[in-house]
């Protein structure tokens, strides 16, 4: 069974004087069976040599100097990379975070450093990962009541932990 060919997802590199630096690559995919790309930190020019440093617990919109036209149908969803949450406590915050097919506006990265150290990110880290995934839109309606099952309305941990 062979699978459908990728979309293909354009994308603009903000080139706005100072803004975003277009040397910095555009996402990519470190091994042959990724399922995220690799989103790279864009900083604007005063902040390119210093990096963006976060205090334990502070958090940053980091900018990526792009923009997308996802295709309908699809999404795009930000995550954290697992390697800097483990090493350095920096994760992201609304994750995953969804880039809907008709937003055109520039992509930022909600980053917050959870490690009990500080955390600089360099102009052009790797700082998230980007899943392109379909979208599947539900129509909702009101009923009069909810089929049973076994968990019935069981909540937080109320299926156990082994």
């Amino acid at each position: 069974m062979t699978s459908p060919p990728p979309p293909s997802v354009p994308v603009v590199q903000i080139q706005r004087e100072g803004e975003a630096d277009p040397g910095v690559a555009l996402p990519d995919y470190a091994t042959s069976g990724a399922a995220g790309a690799d989103v790279r930190a864009n900083l604007p020019a005063a902040d390119r040599t210093a990096g963006l440093t976060l205090a334990p617990l502070a958090r940053a919109l980091v900018p990526t100097g792009l923009r997308f036209a996802i295709p309908e149908g699809f999404e795009v969803q930000l995550r954290p990379r697992s390697g800097l949450a483990l090493r350095q406590g920096l994760t992201l915050l609304n994750t995953p975070g969804t880039l809907d097919s008709d937003y055109r506006g520039p992509v930022g990265v909600l980053v917050v450093n959870l490690g009990d150290a500080p955390v600089t990110v360099e102009h052009g880290m790797r700082i998230a990962q980007m899943v392109v995934a379909p979208v599947v839109r539900a129509r909702f309606e009101t009923v009069g009541a909810l089929d049973e099952t076994a968990r019935g309305a069981g909540g937080f941990g109320s299926t156990g932990t082994r």
